[in-house]
């Protein structure tokens, strides 16, 4: 792959007529745009992450992708099924359909046939131990590996942003001793090498539940706030936003002392490699 007609593709807006060549150059490349979290237009709430959403669409090189949405996190909530088909189907274009693994009981040929047959495979938010389990159970994590390796676009918010890292700072793991939700790791697919945190804004008690954790953790943990994604494209990343203030860190810890370093949004591709060593 020729990176620098990769990042002129990418200085480009994007053209209907653009389609076929997109379609080539990103085909048999892995991608991930994992998302920091943001609101999608449920009642009550604005559209939040249009933005990224439609490079998610971009990476596909095709206008009417088919996207399969994945909702186990939220235990298959109707409600934010509608809103994905609202939202990137009738304002973006997309074929939605949807995994039901709790409300549906799906042979593995079916739930084959939709994953691999997906240009888009986006999971939604939710809790993200659950999720991981019930996809270990059905055998879904192994198909998602095959999607990845074959070059669908995997993409996702919140527990759905998680799922493609080595494990991630969850809300879903335990209570603490008032019995109050605490932070804990979730292993998930292991498909970037670190560990994860979104909301990293949102919620406050992130930032020092990730400083924690990581002092026994081996490693960078990624942490996006809500609107900030990472774009991962084969060993090459970029930063993305929907907002213009949303940032994304690397937080490890090196020599007795916790490090929170900015990853800079630009233009270009990086090496993955930059932000994954300590």
């Amino acid at each position: 792959m020729a990176w620098s007609e990769l990042d002129a593709m990418n200085r480009r807006l994007y053209r209907e007529d653009d389609e076929l060549n997109l379609f080539q150059i990103y085909k048999y490349m892995r991608k991930i745009i994992a998302i920091g979290g943001g609101e999608i237009g449920r009642a009550g709430y604005p559209v939040e992450t249009t933005e990224i959403d439609k490079e998610i669409i971009r990476l596909t090189g095709k206008t009417k992708p088919k996207m399969l949405f994945i909702p186990t996190a939220s235990l298959d909530a109707p409600g934010y099924v509608e809103d994905m088909k609202r939202h990137f189907g009738g304002r973006l274009g997309c074929e939605v359909d949807v995994l039901l693994l709790l409300r549906e009981k799906l042979s593995k040929r079916m739930m084959t046939e939709k994953i691999m047959g997906a240009d888009i495979i986006y999971v939604g938010g939710g809790n993200t131990l659950l999720m991981m389990k019930t996809w270990r159970k059905y055998g879904v994590d192994k198909l998602l590996e095959r999607a990845y390796k074959k070059g669908i676009v995997m993409a996702g918010l919140s527990a759905g942003s998680i799922c493609w890292f080595r494990g991630g700072l969850s809300d879903s793991v335990r209570k603490n001793k008032d019995n109050k939700t605490d932070y804990g790791k979730v292993s998930g697919l292991g498909f970037i090498k670190a560990l994860h945190s979104p909301h990293y804004d949102f919620e406050k008690a992130r930032a020092e539940a990730l400083k924690k954790i990581m002092r026994k953790t081996f490693g960078v943990a990624i942490a996006l706030e809500n609107c900030a994604a990472l774009e991962v494209l084969d060993d090459k990343y970029r930063i993305i936003t929907s907002k213009p203030n949303a940032k994304a860190y690397a937080v490890f810890w090196k020599k007795g002392e916790c490090y929170k370093i900015e990853i800079k949004q630009v233009e270009e591709f990086r090496p993955l490699a930059e932000i994954l060593k300590r």
